[in-house]
């Protein structure tokens, strides 16, 4: 793979893409503060294990696990640019690509392999979201609020239906959103809407519930509702100066070595435009014409016309222009276009050096924008912060729109906690935090005893508080806790440490 790819491929932390260090560090800290209010989770992240052990050392084991297959992932699409960079069809369309190496490389019977085995992870994930998700509907809010006295039978059928509904809103929701990595993305904040409750009431006594009640109702509002709907209500927005910024556009040609991999792919592209451009020739002209047909002379050398002549290009000694243009990024909006259409970016300005050219490019003077898709309210924060987001590229804004969406929620509850005269009940506190401490017994029986026993006194599971003499419920950890954390922490850099060592092999 290093003999054909260009080094870039290899490049673990290049900040040139999509995902930068910035962004990697606050989607770690979103995902950290968010998995565990995710709906599966009540049974994977623990809850459907037999004791305390059982579901430490499954879940990390499990989630150190999926890392590895991540690896996995990655060296398929390394093994698949490889083979594949000079087909046609995945030039047009790289995500073609898993389907058409599945075609190519595996037989009959094993392409079916692979479908099933698609199919056995996809219903996995489902069947756990569509149990889990109608029973916390069906349990928190149709049992309790709308049929209290209704039989295990209605409940069960009604979970039925809810889960189904779970399923076709799924599937709706990714039709409609038609883009991986922007589900993804979505995927990274959504889950904070929840975390701010989930962590407050889970170690701070003073928390309350019409803090968290109206923090979840912030979180919809300014991560959702007014990002969606409110340019469909003010449409004004879409137009304010103020809001339709852009980053400055930047043109960049920097001449690289090309790769094998490289040369087969503009070998591909240049002999069919070569082909295209043949059709209707005739006579003198067809002729000359045939003299311009790109030529694979090796593995290594391709000979492509370039101004009426043909020219030898060799992988690891000529030098190919590649051009990247960045900027242009909408700082508030999804996307920022010309109210009129047909008006591009014009030259401002070339700064050239040895192998490249760097072009600053704007759009005429008194063009009128306006925003598209869906406005970044979390990044307006920043504004009366002095804060120069123009000068930032796409995956750093990226990481600073998860900011807000990570710490508001948690400050906005903490001083609602403090300001609102509403107080949880100490007698439901203190059942609450005694029940959380009461390691779980594998058998019911003896588990259900041992939660009575803590109920009449609290005292028999309290251990060391670390903040004496405060609301917080965190408790001193024990040397197994300490022990765990530490490994796990060491087992995540030497998985880190592992895929730059496979990344290196062959360079």
């Amino acid at each position: 793979m290093h003999d054909q790819l260009p080094e870039g491929h290899f490049d673990l932390l290049s900040s040139a893409g999509e995902f930068s260090l910035y962004y990697l560090i606050a989607i770690v800290f979103a995902n950290l503060l968010g998995i565990v209010v995710q709906p599966h989770f009540i049974a994977t992240g623990g809850g459907s294990a037999k004791n305390e052990n059982s579901a430490r050392i499954g879940l990390v084991t499990g989630n150190f696990l999926k890392r590895f297959c991540t690896i996995g992932w990655l060296l398929t699409a390394l093994i698949a640019a490889t083979l594949y960079a000079d087909v046609p069809e995945l030039i047009q369309d790289p995500d073609k690509t898993w389907g058409y190496a599945t075609m190519e490389l595996l037989g009959p019977g094993l392409r079916g392999l692979m479908l099933a085995c698609l199919l056995a992870a996809l219903m996995s994930s489902v069947d756990a979201q569509m149990v889990v998700g109608s029973a916390l509907i069906v349990r928190n809010l149709y049992a309790p609020y709308i049929k209290p006295q209704a039989s295990e039978q209605h409940y069960l059928w009604v979970g039925r239906i809810t889960g189904a509904l779970i399923v076709t809103g799924s599937i709706i929701f990714s039709l409609s959103i038609n883009d991986m990595l922007g589900q993804l993305k979505l995927n990274f904040w959504f889950p904070l809407v929840f975390a701010a409750p989930f962590w407050l009431g889970m170690y701070w006594r003073r928390a309350n519930t019409k803090a968290a009640w109206i923090t979840v109702v912030y979180c919809l509002f300014f991560f959702f509702l007014i990002p969606y709907f409110g340019p469909t209500v003010f449409t004004s927005w879409r137009t304010n100066t103020e809001l339709t910024q852009i980053t400055p556009i930047v043109e960049t040609t920097t001449m690289v070595t090309a790769s094998k991999s490289e040369l087969r792919k503009q070998f591909i592209i240049a002999h069919d435009k070569w082909a295209a451009e043949s059709e209707g020739l005739s006579g003198d002209a067809l002729a000359s014409h045939q003299s311009l047909e790109p030529e694979r002379v090796s593995q290594t050398e391709i000979r492509v016309p370039q101004d009426g002549q043909m020219i030898n290009n060799i992988a690891g000694e000529t030098k190919l222009p590649v051009t990247k243009r960045s900027g242009g990024t909408a700082l508030f909006w999804d996307k920022v276009v010309p109210v009129k259409e047909g008006i591009e970016p014009v030259l401002t300005g070339t700064d050239e050096s040895a192998d490249k050219v760097v072009k600053t490019l704007a759009y005429p003077e008194g063009t009128e924008f306006q925003g598209m898709g869906n406005l970044k309210l979390n990044l307006l924060m920043f504004k009366p912060l002095g804060v120069d987001l123009q000068t930032k590229p796409s995956s750093t804004l990226s990481a600073l729109e998860l900011v807000p969406k990570i710490v508001m929620p948690f400050v906005l509850m903490i001083i609602l906690s403090f300001v609102l005269p509403f107080r949880n009940s100490k007698e439901a506190l203190d059942r609450y935090y005694a029940k959380m401490k009461t390691s779980v017994d594998s058998d019911p029986e003896k588990d259900k005893q041992k939660l009575e026993a803590v109920y009449e006194d609290p005292s028999l599971v309290e251990r060391e508080n670390l903040f004496p003499n405060t609301q917080l419920e965190i408790q001193k950890p024990t040397f197994v806790d300490i022990a765990g954390f530490v490994v796990s922490v060491v087992i995540c850099f030497i998985i880190i440490a592992f895929v730059f060592w496979l990344a290196g092999i062959g360079g």
